[in-house]
């Protein structure tokens, strides 16, 4: 599994693990969880960012509900 850091506003950076990835609409998702084996960790959604950081993409949180809805049901679907 890849590993990537992930910085949420104002808080520590911590290490996710990414399971899958989509595009969907021209926007790239991941689906990662904060555990190196799938049955033990949270599973969240992230979003890429068209804010890019040199060779870094920038990715945040799905946090709208009819968003994360829809991309977890094509994760579900994977």
């Amino acid at each position: 599994m890849k590993k990537i850091t992930f910085t949420p506003d104002g808080e520590e950076a911590i290490d996710l693990y990414v399971l899958e990835q989509t595009t969907i609409g021209g926007v790239n998702y991941i689906l990662v969880t904060d555990a190196e084996e799938e049955e033990d960790g949270e599973a969240y959604i992230l979003k890429a960012s068209p804010e890019a950081d040199g060779d870094e993409q920038v990715y945040h949180m799905v946090a709208e509900e009819e968003e994360l809805a829809a991309v977890a049901g094509v994760f579900e679907n994977m």
